[in-house]
């Protein structure tokens, strides 16, 4: 490996620029499993037609298992908006309708969003009631069939400088609803500290989607739950309130 520099560094992973492509490096702990899954579902995203970087190889470099895929040029929309903030409503007006573009698009073949969030449930740090509540309440949610993100955030989304935009890091995607998607971005920018983001995100989701708000929230306490396993303290704090405060009647 002939890395040229660091690009970003996660809990568990490095992710390397490598001449013309990028080489994401999972610690040595990391399930080899969870790393060959990554790959096949971005592949299985790529061939339902969406703009990803193409996955070239799977490897293993210095004992360490990694992926290699297609370095793609630009920015991410997140240094756009904090780069231009007079453009906020332009960006994140392009950010939902990215979205929606993923929204739009189905893969048959991926892990259903429903499974893995009542499997994460089960998994948190919630009492017994909480828990039994919240897997009532997520058996009770429509079965979609959607391309789902997982993590869709301004900083997984890279805009070339002929103003293409590509989605990356699917390590969460599965298949379910668009509105289970949306409560994830909606608390991912409360994580950032944005909240006026967030609200404005909520909005132009529900309008452009034609999606009732309240059905949207109701997605909320489940997908918080089920994003309180893994993570840092302060947002597994955050999360688990998230989760707790709601209404089952």
């Amino acid at each position: 490996m002939n890395a040229d520099r660091i690009i970003a560094v996660r809990t568990s992973k490095t992710v390397y620029r490598d001449g013309d492509t990028v080489l994401k490096v999972f610690d040595e702990d990391y399930k080899k499993s969870d790393i060959l899954n990554e790959a096949l579902n971005q592949a299985r995203v790529e061939e339902a037609g969406l703009k990803v970087p193409k996955i070239l190889e799977v490897l293993k470099t210095d004992g360490k298992w990694a992926i290699r895929s297609e370095f793609i040029a630009g920015k991410t929309l997140q240094q756009l908006m904090d780069e231009n903030p007079d453009k906020f409503d332009e960006l994140l007006e392009r950010f939902v309708d990215i979205q929606l573009e993923i929204l739009s698009h189905k893969a048959p073949l991926l892990n259903k969003l429903k499974d893995k969030m009542n499997r994460k449930i089960g998994e948190s740090a919630l009492d017994a009631t909480a828990r039994y509540e919240l897997h009532i309440r997520l058996d009770g949610m429509p079965t979609h069939h959607k391309i789902c993100h997982g993590d869709f955030n301004p900083s997984n989304i890279i805009v070339t400088p002929d103003n293409e935009a590509y989605v990356l890091d699917w390590s969460h995607v599965t298949q379910g609803n668009a509105s289970a998607d949306a409560a994830r971005t909606y608390l991912l920018f409360w994580l950032s500290g944005d909240i006026d983001g967030a609200e404005k995100y909520l909005d132009l989701f529900c309008k452009k989607s034609e999606t009732a708000k309240k059905y949207v929230q109701s997605w909320m306490p489940i997908v918080a739950a089920s994003q309180s396993v893994k993570g840092k303290k302060e947002e597994r704090e955050f999360l688990l309130h998230w989760a707790n405060v709601v209404d089952y009647e």
